[in-house]
C-alpha cells in the first residue's frame, strides 16, 4: 500500500495546495460555533471526543527531524512507527486526499490521510477542523517537494475546539490577520499562545529566567526560603496595600507588598543567605511597567552590604544573559543594551544634575528646591505633594531622569528620607547606602546596606507613621515585631530586589509588562460580549 501512495504522490504533486475554508464561505463566528457544535454531536455518536487520555509517544519534532534519505521507500525507516498528538493548524483536502499541519510545544508536522486507506476513517479526518486537538499514528514518506509528512492509518479526536481561532497567514514575509488587539490577547491569553508562537517563546524565556535565578544563587550558597503572604502589617515598601478578612480569627490582613521584613527576621534567626522568588500586590496604578500583582525576587546576605549586593547584581544580570539569551548584548527597540561589566555608577543627585540639568543642593528649603524644578520645567502637578528637597529630587527624578537611563548604571546615595530601610552613610547622613538599578529607561533593582539599629529603626517608622497619619501615601505603619526582632541583633547585612517582570522585559525587548505576565489584570468584559 505504500508503494501505491507513493506512486499516487507522484501522479499528482503536492504544490503546496491552497487552504481549503474550514465551512463554505466562512459565516459569522455564531453560525460556526453552531456548525462545530453539530458536527461534536455527530462525533460524539462513534467515540469520546473528550478523551480520558491519550498514549502520545513522539513529540512532531521527532518525525520531523529524521533524515530524508533514511526514510525512503522500502527503508527501515520507512516502516517505523510514529504515534503523535497536538492542535490542528492547518488543513488542505484535495478530494480523496488531504494534508493537515498538527502542532505541539516543539513545533509542526505534516499529516497525509487518503480515502484508500482502509485503517483510517477519513470521513473523521477531512471532518476536523482548525483548532481541534488529535492524536495521529503512521509511518513516514518524503512528499515530491522534499517535505516528511506522516501518512496516518489511526486518528483519534481529542479535544473538540468549538471557537473557530484566528488564521494567521504569511506571504512574501509579511504577516496578515494576525490576532493582534491587545485586549483581545490579554484577556483570551489561551488564543494568543495558540496562534502567535512569539508569545510562547517570551514564556519560555521568563521560565528559563526564573530557573537560571534559581541555579545561580544556590551556587552563591542561597537558601531559598518561603514567608507569609498575609500581613496583619504591611511593610518592606511604600505601597497601598489590597485587604482581606480573616474570618476565624475576625482580623484585616493585608496582601504582601514585599516579604522584606520576614527575610531579615530569618537573618536574626541565624541563617546567613536566604532569598524568595516572591508575588507582591499592591493597590495602585497599571501602567505600562506597573501591574497590582507582580513578581519579586528578594534576597539577603548576612555580613554584606550595599557594595557586595553592587557585586552580586552586575555578575547575576551577565550570567542570566550568557546563559539564557547566549549574548550580554541584548536587543532593545532599534538598538541595543550592553550587560558587560562594569556598569556606570552616578550619585542620586548628580544623575539629576547629568539628566535634568538641576542642580540642588542639600541646604535648600521645600520652596527653593520647588522653585528650583518648576524653573526646569516641571509642572505643578509633578511636585504638588513636595514638601522638601528630598521629596522635591524624587519627584525631578521620576518625571526627567529615569527615563533617559538606558544603559545600565548603578544610581547610589538616594535620599535617606526616602529610605527608611537602609543603613545612613556615615561621610553625609542625609544620604542612604542604597542603590537602584536602571536599564532600559526602568528600575528593575533596589538594594542598600540593610538598617539593623532597632533605635533608628523605630524612629524611621515613627516618621512613616507621622506621614500616613498626615495623609501622605508615603506613610507606613509601624511594625513592633520586627523591631523586637532586631533587638535580638541582627548582623550588618546587604539585601537586593528584582523585578522579575521588567526584568523579563528586557530580555525579550518587550514594552509592556502585560507582555510578559500570562494573566495581567484587566477590566471586567462589557456585558454581552462573548
Amino acid at each position: 500500500m505504500a508503494s501505491k501512495e507513493k506512486s499516487n504522490a507522484q501522479k499528482k504533486p503536492q504544490q503546496s495546495p491552497k487552504p481549503a475554508p474550514e465551512a463554505a464561505p466562512e459565516h459569522d463566528a455564531s453560525d460556526l460555533f453552531e456548525t462545530r457544535l453539530r458536527k461534536l454531536e455527530e462525533a460524539r455518536a462513534s467515540q469520546n471526543p473528550y478523551d480520558i487520555s491519550y498514549q502520545r509517544k513522539n513529540t512532531v519534532s521527532e518525525p520531523a527531524s529524521v533524515a530524508v534519505d533514511s526514510i525512503a521507500e522500502g527503508t527501515p525507516g520507512s516502516l517505523v512507527v510514529y504515534n503523535v498528538a497536538g492542535r490542528v493548524r492547518a488543513k488542505r483536502l484535495m478530494g480523496k486526499a488531504g494534508f493537515l499541519d498538527l502542532e505541539d510545544e516543539t513545533g509542526r508536522l505534516q499529516i497525509y490521510g487518503t480515502e484508500k486507506d482502509a485503517s483510517l476513517d477519513f470521513n473523521t479526518f477531512v471532518s476536523l477542523d482548525l483548532g481541534d486537538i488529535a492524536g495521529f499514528e503512521g509511518t513516514l514518506f518524503v512528499t515530491r517537494t522534499g517535505q516528511i509528512s506522516l501518512r496516518a492509518t489511526k486518528m483519534t479526536l481529542l479535544a473538540k475546539c468549538l471557537r473557530p481561532l484566528p488564521v494567521v497567514k504569511e506571504a512574501d514575509g509579511k504577516v496578515f490577520d494576525a490576532f493582534t488587539d491587545k485586549e483581545s490577547r490579554y484577556r483570551m491569553r489561551y488564543v494568543d499562545l495558540i496562534v502567535n508562537p512569539h508569545v510562547r517563546k517570551t514564556f519560555l524565556i521568563r521560565s528559563q529566567i526564573v530557573s537560571q535565578i534559581r541555579s545561580f544563587l544556590n551556587a552563591e550558597g542561597y537558601l531559598e526560603v518561603e514567608t507569609p503572604m498575609m500581613h496583619p502589617i504591611p511593610g518592606g515598601a511604600s505601597a497601598k496595600p489590597f485587604t482581606t478578612h480573616h474570618n476565624a480569627l475576625d482580623m484585616e490582613l493585608f496582601l504582601r507588598i514585599a516579604p522584606e521584613l520576614y527575610l531579615k527576621r530569618l537573618l536574626v534567626g541565624g541563617f546567613s543567605k536566604v532569598y524568595e522568588i516572591n508575588r507582591n500586590f499592591r493597590n495602585e496604578g497599571i501602567s505600562f511597567k506597573h501591574n497590582p500583582e507582580f513578581t519579586m525576587l528578594e534576597l539577603y546576605e548576612a555580613y554584606g552590604d550595599m557594595n557586595s549586593m553592587l557585586d552580586l547584581c552586575e555578575r547575576l544580570f551577565v550570567d542570566l544573559a550568557e546563559r539564557v539569551i547566549g549574548s550580554t548584548k541584548l536587543p532593545f527597540e532599534e538598538d541595543f543594551i550592553e550587560l558587560k561589566r562594569p556598569w556606570e555608577r552616578l550619585t542620586y543627585f548628580d544623575a539629576i544634575k547629568k539628566y535634568a540639568k538641576i542642580d540642588l543642593k542639600e541646604n535648600m528649603t521645600g520652596e527653593q528646591a520647588v522653585a528650583a524644578a518648576k524653573a526646569a520645567g516641571l509642572r505643578d502637578e509633578e511636585v504638588a505633594h513636595a514638601d522638601s528637597v528630598w521629596t522635591v529630587a524624587e519627584c525631578i527624578f521620576d518625571a526627567r531622569v529615569e527615563e533617559k537611563l538606558m544603559q545600565p548604571v548603578f544610581i547610589t546615595h538616594h535620599p535617606i528620607a526616602v529610605s527608611p530601610l537602609a543603613k545612613a552613610d556615615p561621610a553625609n547622613r542625609n544620604f542612604a547606602l542604597r542603590f537602584e538599578t536602571y536599564i532600559a529607561g526602568r528600575e528593575l533593582c533596589n538594594a542598600f546596606s540593610e538598617l539593623n539599629d532597632p533605635i533608628d529603626q523605630k524612629a524611621r517608622f515613627q516618621a512613616q507613621v507621622e506621614l500616613r497619619e498626615k495623609g501622605s501615601e508615603g506613610g507606613g505603619y509601624m511594625d513592633h515585631d520586627y523591631i523586637r526582632a532586631l533587638e535580638y541583633g541582627m548582623p550588618p547585612a546587604g539585601g537586593m530586589g528584582i523585578g522579575i517582570d521588567r526584568l523579563v522585559m528586557l530580555f525579550t525587548n518587550s514594552h509592556t509588562i502585560r507582555d510578559v505576565i500570562l494573566f495581567p489584570v484587566l477590566r471586567p468584559e462589557t456585558a454581552g460580549s462573548d
